[in-house]
């Protein structure tokens, strides 16, 4: 597959992402939402990686693949990316499941919904 496929491809699933976070917000369905906007930003960087030509590195570690791009990224946004990258709940055990769940309410996911919302502009206008 050519580079502009596979860049286009993970901004579309990228894009599906966002839109089902914002959904999920709107659902009340809070940790979800929260998990499904780290897929988006880490998808949205995988694109990024890809349009420089570069090799996929396969980790869930937002800070890392944010280190194989260009991008310039404030103290902030790091830590930003980090506690993001906190909420990719699928493989943890049941009692880490358990406390994020109660963690993500309704203020704290409209928090970082916006953050995750800021955080993929950034990164998608920089493709």
């Amino acid at each position: 597959m050519k580079k502009n496929q596979v860049v286009k491809n993970w901004l579309l699933k990228a894009k599906n992402d966002v839109e089902t976070a914002k959904d999920l917000l709107k659902l009340g369905h809070y940790n979800w939402c929260l998990f499904v906007w780290h897929l988006a930003i880490e998808k949205a960087l995988k694109a990024k990686i890809a349009s420089s030509g570069q090799e996929i590195i396969y980790t869930h570690d937002l800070r890392r693949l944010a280190s194989k791009t260009k991008i310039k990224f404030t103290p902030i946004q790091l830590d930003q990316l980090d506690e993001i990258t906190s909420f990719n709940i699928e493989a943890r055990y049941d009692d880490y499941q358990l406390s994020f769940y109660k963690k993500a309410d309704r203020k704290y996911a409209r928090k970082w919904s916006r953050i995750c919302e800021n955080l993929y502009q950034f990164i998608t206008s920089s493709i």
